[in-house]
């Protein structure tokens, strides 16, 4: 199973929107399962990840304004990534720390061999072998392949998966929608939109795996 995941901030504080009743620093799955208090906690992590980013920490009293901020970031950074999990041999691989769901596309290049950024503290590694991708939880700059068990994944595999990350996004963005008419109403379709283009959502995907061609 692979997710969408960002990492929660500290929201116990936080009062502008409802959010869930989420810990901090652990990994939500974005996709149209997500509650709406969890699309809240998503967006005020949104929010004040990139503020953090940006130096600005004046103090905020109103939704609108603190939404208002992360439309005028550059380019919006979502801590998190994709998380790998595989329930039957007890293995999980989650984005190491300065890893971002922004970036997700970047495992489209493991189509051709490459590897994308998958964070560090900890390291996950990727390992090509043929047809195959191995990935450990960590032992990213080790000379050698850790003594844990690894998940494989089928190369052909890795498209469908990424389909479905897509999938899960564009879930995430409708219910931002939905949220943002609620909260937000008069920056709804700019909230949507900025996050469409800066976490790549809706752009389209390769239809088809063909190793001569990608």
């Amino acid at each position: 199973m692979v997710d969408a995941v960002l990492e929660t901030v500290d929201t116990a504080d936080f009062s502008l929107w409802p959010v869930a009743d989420l810990p901090p620093y652990r990994f939500l799955a974005v996709s149209h399962h997500m509650s709406l208090p969890e699309v809240g906690t998503a967006l005020a992590t949104l929010a004040d990840y990139n503020s953090r980013a940006s130096g600005d920490d004046s103090p905020v009293t109103e939704a609108k304004e603190l939404i208002r901020r992360l439309l005028e970031t550059e380019t919006v950074i979502a801590p998190g990534g994709l998380r790998i999990r595989r329930t039957d041999v007890d293995v999980t691989v989650s984005p190491g720390c300065c890893c971002g769901l922004e970036s997700w596309r970047e495992w489209l290049d493991v189509l051709t061999g490459g590897t994308p950024w998958l964070g560090h503290d900890p390291s996950p590694r990727i390992e090509h072998d043929d047809k195959v991708i191995r990935v450990w939880p960590d032992g990213g700059e080790a000379p050698k392949a850790p003594s844990t068990r690894p998940i494989e994944i089928p190369v052909c595999d890795l498209l469908g998966i990424l389909h479905s990350v897509r999938d899960a996004m564009q879930g995430f963005l409708s219910l931002t929608k939905q949220w943002a008419t609620h909260h937000v109403p008069a920056l709804a379709l700019d909230l949507a939109t900025k996050l469409d283009e800066d976490l790549a959502i809706s752009a389209p995907l390769p239809s088809g795996y063909d190793p001569h061609v990608l």
